[in-house]
């Protein structure tokens, strides 16, 4: 992904030039609204937090879409839709939506690299947030529980921390974390890592880095600060001293974090949208997974990513109303 255009400050956050339109999740909704949105010449960016963080960017074989009649990876697929919306002029940028103000006429997401700033938003961030903490996460946030090395790695130096998940942002915060840590210890869930054969050589061959397989977390363990991490190997415990614990596992639930209650949700903490897809606040709208449809298929996340993306085209002409072209 290229970088988006804008200037950096004195403490690294970049200020990006307002756009027409901001999306937040490159899966399938993002990638396909991004399409929609360039092609409507509305000045596009999407941020995301890279290919193996979504639940497409993970499926092994996608054998169903229509007009991809060969088998290719989820993540093939979306890197596909990526460039089919960076040729018509969509910008990407990698970097994690951390808090967001909706509610004026600009809308601005802050990530842990940039400030971003829109007339309209889409909310495309999918369903792979976890709904349940582990012991001590919440007490210990803050603390020495994190879930952003780019915002709090310089608070670890010399120490010795741990990585927990099995994604590429994980790996890649593994080895940002090599620049402040003392000793990095990447805890997989399973028995491998999700990433490309590039990346996963480059984290396996750091000496600063120990990847240990089979890990589950079961508790955070401290009394003012992080000290320790547990988890299970099987039936045998394992015990980590650590300093700070970074946290990249993933869920089923809608990842609306960085929202903070702004959008109207459901009781199952869905977006709630009306027919065009737009959610509580005029001018931000909502597509894919986050939004819990039943049929949790690539082809479904893309049809409402055009929606939404030609709803917010819509909203930008300044029309009174949004409606549906039936209506």
């Amino acid at each position: 992904m290229r970088d988006a255009e804008g200037a950096s400050g004195a403490d690294g956050i970049r200020e990006i030039d307002m756009v027409d339109v901001l999306i937040v999740g490159g899966g399938p909704a993002g990638s396909t609204a991004a399409l929609y949105a360039a092609r409507a010449r509305l000045s596009t960016l999407v941020i995301d937090r890279g290919l193996s963080s979504g639940a497409l960017g993970a499926a092994h074989a996608i054998t169903n879409y229509p007009g991809v009649p060969e088998s290719v990876t989820g993540a093939q697929l979306v890197e596909r839709m990526r460039a089919q919306a960076e040729a018509v002029g969509a910008r990407f940028v990698r970097d994690k939506a951390m808090a967001a103000d909706v509610h004026d006429d600009v809308k601005i997401v802050r990530g842990a690299q940039g400030v971003y700033r829109s007339r309209s938003l889409v909310v495309a961030t999918g369903s792979r947030g976890r709904s349940r903490s582990l012991p001590g996460e919440e007490e210990l946030l803050g603390r020495g529980v994190s879930y952003c090395a780019t915002c709090d790695g310089v608070f670890f130096s010399d120490e010795e921390v741990a990585v927990v998940g099995d994604t590429e942002e994980a790996v890649e915060e593994a080895l940002f974390l090599t620049r402040y840590a003392r000793r990095v210890h990447l805890t997989v869930p399973g028995d491998r890592l999700r990433v490309d054969p590039a990346l996963l050589r480059e984290v396996t061959e750091h000496p600063d880095i120990s990847i240990l397989y089979g890990i589950r977390v079961t508790e955070i363990v401290g009394q003012r600060r992080v000290e320790r991490l547990h988890g299970l190997s099987g039936d045998d415990r394992v015990e980590l001293p650590v300093a700070g614990v970074f946290l990249y596992t993933q869920g089923n639930r809608p990842i609306t974090d960085f929202l903070d209650g702004a959008l109207t949700e459901n009781d199952a903490g869905c977006l709630v949208v009306d027919d065009v897809l737009q959610t509580s606040v005029p001018g931000v709208f909502a597509a894919g997974d986050v939004l819990c449809k039943h049929l949790k298929q690539v082809v479904v996340a893309a049809s409402e990513g055009a929606i939404a993306a030609m709803a917010a085209e819509r909203f930008l002409s300044g029309r009174a109303q949004l409606r549906p072209d039936w209506a």
